[in-house]
């Protein structure tokens, strides 16, 4: 018994907050909802003021977004070149399942807003705002449904979470970012070159990665592209061990920088970010704006767009015989998951002001759209795992 628990492979720090308790998952959701009362509350100015405020160079949200959200991406970075090199990604089929999600949930939702706004060309520039997926708040879902969702699909999630994200990161850069810094970009493109280098000569000292990781995400900021972009391209340069099947090793450098963050991750990081983006306020709200093409294509586009374009890209690739389905996942888990990929506040939001920047009554719409399609994104993603786990038990006692 005691051979066949050191042969196991150890859980990667991302994966043990989703399989544990709700724990960090719980708090985020908890910091959203606080942060969704303020907003609507008298409190409602200082909450805004404070978010505006300048520490330094940048306000404190955008600290927390840049800043915070890099150590997030650095983590989920760690993780997937975990599972890429040594874990449930190692095979090209396991790949291409969630790749092709990706592709699936960028597309459809896109085409849906352009479709609701083709006859609209000022608001046309709002068509990436759903083809995002929320990484904390979807993954903060998973975690408070607990033991109900399979690992292979938290695991399926995270990397499509990822990949979308990295796909809307790279949509910015090429459609939203008016001002690009070559010299900053070239900079990054260096620092990087660097990073690699240490990888390739052996070092295993986490303090020159993670000096040279900061002067990354300075450039990567102040290139005009997204700072968080920087997390990943640290996480990839990071060294691990391959266990080729035995246990990985504790001295692994990823696998310490892993399980150092993850406490501050799951309890500190999201939390704030959760409270920093979930605050929209309905003040400018009236029922005709559910019908403005803006909101309807927001809504539209993240509560159909995603469901329609991941789980037709599983059912797809599956049924081609590319890759097969996640491991002890039924077809309704699946769907769940894919409802939950439609949850894209933080991103959805962040482009959105990007897209209509100085113009209130488009920023207006689209927070309400981003709103109202990730909450019934949400309760759909929740009503149809909860009900696949009630199948389930009810089959096991037949």
């Amino acid at each position: 018994m005691e051979s066949h628990k050191l042969l196991r492979r150890p859980i990667s720090a991302l994966r043990e907050l989703l399989t544990s308790e709700a724990g960090g998952g719980l708090v985020l959701m908890a910091s959203a909802t606080l942060a969704l009362v303020i907003a609507n509350s008298p409190l409602s100015d200082a909450y805004f003021a404070g978010l505006k405020a300048y520490v330094g160079p940048l306000s404190v949200l955008h600290w927390i977004n840049d800043g915070f959200m890099a150590v997030f991406f650095l983590l989920v970075g760690l993780e997937i070149k975990r599972e890429l090199l040594d874990g449930q990604l190692r095979t090209w089929p396991d790949r291409i399942l969630p790749g092709v999600a990706a592709v699936g949930g960028l597309i459809a939702p896109a085409l849906i807003y352009i479709a609701i706004n083709w006859q609209s060309p000022a608001t046309l520039r709002g068509w990436a705002i759903p083809a995002a997926t929320d990484i904390a708040f979807a993954l903060g879902v998973l975690a408070l449904l607990g033991s109900r969702v399979p690992v292979s699909l938290k695991v399926f999630l995270t990397a499509l979470a990822i990949l979308d994200d990295l796909f809307a990161v790279l949509i910015i850069a090429v459609f939203y970012t008016v001002d690009v810094s070559l010299l900053m970009l070239g900079g990054a493109l260096l620092t990087s070159a660097a990073l690699y280098a240490l990888n390739k000569a052996g070092v295993t000292r986490l303090s020159p990665y993670l000096l040279l990781g900061a002067v990354l995400w300075v450039f990567v900021l102040k290139s005009g592209v997204h700072a968080t972009l920087a997390g990943v391209l640290l996480a990839f340069t990071i060294p691990i061990r391959l266990s080729l099947g035995k246990p990985d090793s504790s001295a692994s450098p990823l696998h310490r920088v892993e399980h150092a963050l993850h406490p501050w991750t799951a309890y500190l990081v999201l939390p704030v970010f959760g409270f920093a983006n979930a605050g929209v306020s309905l003040a400018a709200f009236t029922p005709h704006m559910l019908l403005d093409p803006v909101t309807l294509g927001v809504a539209l586009g993240l509560f159909l767009g995603k469901q329609l374009g991941v789980l037709g890209a599983v059912v797809a690739v599956v049924n081609l015989g590319w890759a097969k389905r996640p491991a002890h996942a039924s077809w309704t888990q699946v769907y769940g998951v894919a409802l939950l990929s439609g949850v894209g506040f933080t991103m959805s939001l962040f482009i959105g002001m990007l897209a209509f920047a100085d113009q209130p009554a488009l920023e207006a719409s689209t927070k309400v759209g981003v709103l109202a399609g990730s909450l019934a994104c949400i309760a759909a993603g929740v009503l149809a795992l909860r009900l696949s786990s009630a199948q389930a038990a009810s089959r096991k006692d037949v």
